[in-house]
């Protein structure tokens, strides 16, 4: 409503502005959420907490201990090796002192994880209950957390007219730096809601690592990736996922596969 807003700053100018733009015939609304979506949300938000949390222990013990040059290598699962040593009361080369702050992060890395994974089966649970999102989950790269956030972020994708506009909502698609006849197409714009795109990237980046192992894709993935970076792929199979989720929530049906090329089933 900023751009009709008149000079000076009153509620009644603040009042007449958003009674102009609400008139305008092109203007965008926000549907809105129930309380199941947004309780839904909430798990999401609270799981994603508990996740930050933890990374932010597991990174302070890691560092912690690195300054005594004891060291594991990257990934959730070694952390149980820096946990050990933490926790071997014969181990000389860990500080009295050192080891009883580290307990308390080693107990809080622990409960953490069992939290998550409480939420984790809840979330699980739920997507298994609902129809719409088993139909989302059968989308390489979609899963039980993706397939929940996208139900409880997209309510009405009646909204979007295609999936190109649910893709551009996610922030999937170019910046446009057009002027004078001459398209100039940037990075994607990165819009819409952070999580959910990250989640797609994500999916889409897992898809990639499967295919080096030797997993089956879809010609167009291929020949993309035959002569672009991986990253880049990465992101335009983002916006494809994000386009089959328009058609999936609009459309019905599931998403299979056919002769190597990604189709729709109609239930």
């Amino acid at each position: 409503m900023k751009p009709y807003v008149k000079r000076g700053k009153t509620d009644a100018v603040d009042a007449e502005a958003i009674c102009e733009a609400v008139a305008r015939p092109t203007m965008r609304f926000v549907p809105i959420k129930s309380a199941e979506c947004q309780a839904a949300l909430m798990v999401l938000k609270t799981r994603d907490l508990l996740v930050r949390q933890r990374t932010q222990a597991i990174n302070a013990v890691r560092g912690h201990l690195a300054e005594l040059g004891i060291v594991a290598a990257k990934g959730l699962a070694k952390v149980e090796t820096l946990i050990a040593i933490v926790r071997d009361e014969n181990d000389q080369c860990l500080p009295a002192s050192a080891r009883t702050a580290l307990k308390l992060l080693a107990d809080q890395i622990e409960g953490l994880t069992v939290r998550i994974e409480i939420l984790g089966r809840e979330i699980v649970a739920e997507v298994r209950r609902d129809d719409t999102m088993r139909r989302l989950a059968t989308i390489p790269g979609v899963g039980p957390i993706t397939a929940a956030t996208i139900k409880a972020l997209v309510p009405d994708p009646g909204t979007f007219k295609s999936g190109r506009h649910l893709a551009a909502w996610i922030g999937l698609t170019p910046k446009m730096h057009s002027s004078g006849g001459r398209e100039r197409l940037g990075k994607i714009s990165k819009m819409g809601n952070p999580a959910l795109r990250s989640l797609l990237v994500v999916g889409a980046t897992a898809v990639l690592q499967h295919a080096r192992r030797g997993a089956t894709i879809s010609p167009w993935l291929t020949a993309l990736l035959a002569r672009r970076p991986a990253k880049v792929a990465a992101i335009a199979l983002a916006n494809k996922m994000a386009r089959i989720v328009w058609a999936l929530l609009t459309k019905g049906g599931t998403f299979i596969r056919n002769n190597g090329a990604a189709v729709q089933a109609t239930a």
